[in-house]
């Protein structure tokens, strides 16, 4: 058994067709974590939809009586980049349910992990970048509000700038957000996080790592967070189609342990979200995501083991 559990559900599928975000993913990286023995089925659990209340501690009222009712306008719906259904609209209250399950058993476990989330371009009004609810702004502020947590901190490593994260969490104490990403690339306008950092286009491994830990970690020590929300984002990968950095598997590997490890190391519990990847060869997203478990296992061990 892994030392934490692993939120997921079916529904999950965002119910896209022929797009370039590949919302079977979920379900992919579900069955490659059986079928090698990484995880067993009493590792994963079912996360239900985040109630109404939650969405609505971030969200604006008009937004979400859009999604429920389908009446976006065709602007908003160009924003979104996602064609509507319902079983879209279902898969974003999952998803916020299961962000929001995967902090409350980070905060038992040391690490929880949603094999889902991390739609960071979600703003409170308005969707964009194939994001309509943002769920780790949704999970955070339920945490918050339960007084589980006095401060969260976000580590987004998603290829693109957390957004809608940033816009929801300015001028909030209790959260700090963090973003590291390739500069020339969506969102054009990008809201300051409290820690942006921004890359270059091509960055590797050596670059990224260097980077990544010369800001996350003061970050850390500075803030003091109870608890992490990690965008692991698969999209910094070499061969993605909407990236424009350069880090290989092993990279991207190194990349999970040092936010999670460092997160355990400082007391800081740490819920994982999956976010983008759109490699060219579906598989290696899925790679890069199973990777991410392996790590997260792994940072686990050793903070267990000291």
């Amino acid at each position: 058994m892994l030392p934490f559990r692993l939120v997921y559900h079916d529904g999950y599928d965002l119910n896209l067709g022929d797009h370039v975000f590949p919302a079977q993913k979920y379900r992919l990286i579900r069955e490659r974590v059986l079928a090698e023995g990484l995880a067993a089925e009493e590792d994963f659990v079912r996360p239900e939809p985040a109630p109404d209340e939650d969405i609505l501690a971030v969200h604006d009222a008009a937004w979400v009586r859009k999604l429920k009712t389908g009446t976006l306008s065709f602007e908003e719906l160009m924003r979104l980049e996602i064609p509507y259904s319902r079983q879209m609209v279902e898969a974003f209250w999952l998803a916020a349910g299961g962000t929001t399950l995967a902090c409350r058993l980070a905060l038992r476990d040391g690490v929880g992990f949603n094999i889902g989330g991390g739609f960071h371009h979600a703003f409170a009004g308005h969707g964009e970048g194939f994001c309509a609810i943002n769920d780790i702004a949704v999970a955070v502020r339920r945490l918050l509000r339960e007084g589980r947590i006095e401060r969260a901190l976000v580590a987004d490593c998603d290829v693109h700038h957390g957004n809608g994260t940033a816009a929801i969490f300015a001028g909030d104490h209790n959260v700090f957000t963090f973003s590291i990403h390739q500069y020339n690339n969506y969102p054009a306008i990008k809201p300051p996080s409290d820690c942006d950092v921004h890359l270059p286009d091509e960055t590797g491994d050596g670059e990224y790592l260097d980077r990544l830990r010369s800001a996350y970690v003061p970050s850390l020590e500075n803030f003091r967070p109870n608890l992490v929300v990690y965008v692991a984002g698969a999209d910094p990968y070499y061969q993605d189609q909407l990236g424009g950095l350069a880090l290989s598997m092993a990279g991207l590997k190194e990349r999970d342990r040092l936010v999670i490890e460092g997160a355990l190391k400082r007391g800081a519990a740490v819920a994982v979200t999956l976010a983008g990847g759109y490699a060219f060869r579906l598989q290696d997203t899925v790679r890069i995501h199973v990777n991410t478990i392996v790590a997260a296992r792994e940072a686990v061990e050793a903070w267990r083991a000291r």
